[in-house]
């Protein structure tokens, strides 16, 4: 049983654009500044101390805090609420951001106390990513969006960031220094959190709370609620290929952008502007390719999408960067990918959110979504190592051929063929029958 918590204006059925409005502003504030600093902070790292281990080992520092946060903060983002969640975690990173710059023009910045740092920035962003995401499906009921849409539209403003944020990093970093770059990513992550405890609409995002039918039985504790999204997934084929899937090209993505691309720019001596402008092209084209997936991808076949989706966005930028290619080739390849990555997201969003529970949301996206970053923290580390022991061009080809056995023999398990079928064990989403017979978008349900 669930009591509805939310607003009076949601209550009396009135829709709003706001909500959903609130909730991709803050995505694309927090969204940039992270993009800033992913191109500020490797090329800090690389510049002062030479060392591509290095740089691997600051991306593990970030990334491991992430995974393992994200993965036990679910319950609670289900038993607080995703929106005091979200502005207090924003507010955190702010601050360990603002720390680098201020600490290094004191001369205070050890190696050390930098890894820390970038740990309490991981271990702040991934309970707050995981409240906005959790956000997205209240948001589209009060505003009468379809589900596939709203992903869709939080896929564009992700792709959106992508686009912005490189190019201000690499030209912050070309004309002021890395340091300036992390200094906008602080203010990013402030602004962020003003939106959400600001902006949005009373009422939203609120703790959903769970009663059972027995009287006298309290609302589960954060173990039970923990071990019922473990459970849900067990039972979840479909989900659980994915995950793995997504967990070895998400480790192979963060070995190409935390080290291989800094290195690639470094030894080629195209420098950090190549990497703002490769990030750029990449974020620009994925941007288009969202925007098709939020108009047409409830009307496309949902398996076939993804994986000439990946098929695009992996291997090719592996490739291209072993080569010797002029800069204009590079950025074509990048751009393609990322208009194969465009329509990723927003098909595997909506199967997620129509396959969970509203009430399991935060528990089982946080799970999910840590088992398939687990191998990001590894990939800057291992393709650090990698590079020093064997060189680049190996590496880039070994991580080429790695991404696409990996999305095309997940593409044959049998469970695939679920990603066309309505609903889950979640069940069908009142709001989105709604929003069909109304004469919306369909919508699977």
């Amino acid at each position: 049983m669930r009591e509805d918590v939310s607003g009076a204006d949601h209550m009396s059925g009135k829709r709003s654009l706001r909500p959903l409005g609130g909730v991709l502003a803050a995505m694309a504030v927090s969204l940039t500044g992270t993009r800033i600093s992913a191109v500020a902070l490797p090329w800090f790292v690389l510049v002062t101390t030479g060392s591509a281990t290095q740089t691997g080992l600051v991306a593990f520092f970030q990334m491991a805090p992430y995974v393992v946060v994200k993965a036990f903060t679910g319950p609670l983002v289900d038993r607080i609420g995703p929106r005091p969640v979200s502005w207090t975690t924003d507010l955190v990173s702010a601050a360990a951001a603002a720390m680098v710059p201020l600490l290094h023009a004191l001369h205070l910045l050890s190696f050390p106390l930098l890894l820390a740092l970038v740990a309490v920035i991981g271990a702040a962003r991934g309970p707050g990513d995981l409240a906005k995401e959790v956000m997205v499906p209240e948001a589209a009921e009060r505003g009468g969006v379809p589900l596939e849409r709203a992903t869709g539209l939080s896929g564009v403003i992700e792709r959106l960031a992508s686009t912005i944020g490189p190019a201000v990093g690499g030209s912050l970093v070309a004309l002021l220094g890395p340091l300036t770059g992390l200094v906008v990513n602080a203010c990013c992550f402030t602004l962020g959190s003003v939106i959400i405890g600001l902006a949005l609409p009373r009422g939203m995002g609120r703790a959903t709370v769970e009663t059972t039918s027995q009287a006298g039985e309290t609302e589960p504790g954060y173990w039970r609620r923990f071990g019922e999204g473990f459970t849900f997934l067990r039972g979840e084929p479909l989900l659980l290929t994915v995950i793995v899937m997504v967990g070895i090209t998400n480790l192979l993505d963060a070995a190409i952008n935390s080290v291989l691309i800094p290195v690639w720019a470094k030894e080629s001596g195209n420098g950090p502007t190549a990497i703002g402008l490769m990030g750029s092209v990449t974020g620009a084209a994925a941007v288009a390719g969202s925007l098709i997936a939020a108009a047409a991808a409830h009307r496309l076949n949902r398996r076939a999408v993804v994986l000439v989706g990946f098929l695009l966005a992996g291997a090719p930028r592996f490739l291209v960067l072993a080569f010797d290619v002029p800069l204009w080739a590079v950025l074509v390849v990048f751009a393609v990918s990322g208009f194969g990555s465009g329509f990723i997201n927003p098909v595997l969003g909506a199967v997620l959110f129509e396959r969970v529970p509203r009430r399991m949301l935060g528990r089982v996206n946080a799970l999910g979504d840590s088992l398939a970053w687990a191998g990001i923290p590894l990939g800057g580390l291992l393709a650090g190592a990698a590079v020093a022991a064997a060189g680049l061009a190996p590496v880039l080809l070994v991580c080429g051929a790695v991404y696409f056995l990996t999305t095309n023999l997940a593409g044959l398990r049998p469970e695939w063929r679920e990603m066309d079928r309505t609903g889950g064990r979640g069940g069908p989403r009142p709001h989105a029958k709604e929003d069909a017979s109304q004469g919306g978008a369909d919508v699977a349900t």
